[in-house]
């Protein structure tokens, strides 16, 4: 099996990047492009990304203001290149890379079903609701519907 590397990137090719959001159901054709990704990669304090021969087949990132917290989102892996560590090795780099920047709060938002997966490497449950603008709650949850 080709070796992975971790990089930490500040540019990638857009359509690699972008068909790792499409891959996860994300984005769709056409929803976003070149500008987005640079945007990203920029807006990002740490993007990393994982390479089987000098394709992207895997990516994470952290948005922080580089000195108090960070949170890690688009964490994800090619659906071929899923189950084999790269999902959790990505989450390591990109928390090592904040600890390493002295941001030692690291924080993400898991998909139901995934709390199993980010506690094997590390990380716990917080207390709090994480909540969205633009996100209409349940019917009799306090929301904007309740």
């Amino acid at each position: 099996m080709p070796e992975i590397r971790y990089e930490v990137v500040t540019d990638a090719p857009v359509e690699e990047i972008l068909a790792l959001y499409r891959a996860a159901g994300w984005w769709t054709e056409g929803d976003r492009g070149s500008e987005t990704i640079h945007g990203i990669l920029l807006g990002s304090l740490v993007f990393v990304v994982a390479v089987e021969d000098g394709r992207i087949v895997g990516m994470a990132r952290a948005l922080s203001d580089g000195v108090s917290d960070a949170w890690i989102q688009d964490v994800t892996v090619l659906p071929s290149h899923r189950r084999r560590g790269i999902g959790a090795r990505l989450v390591e780099r990109v928390t090592e890379a904040c600890l390493a920047r002295g941001v030692t709060w690291v924080g993400l938002v898991a998909e139901t079903g995934t709390e199993s997966f980010y506690g094997a490497i590390g990380y716990g449950r917080m207390t709090g609701t994480p909540m969205r603008y633009g996100i209409e709650d349940e019917p009799g949850t306090g929301g904007r519907n309740g």
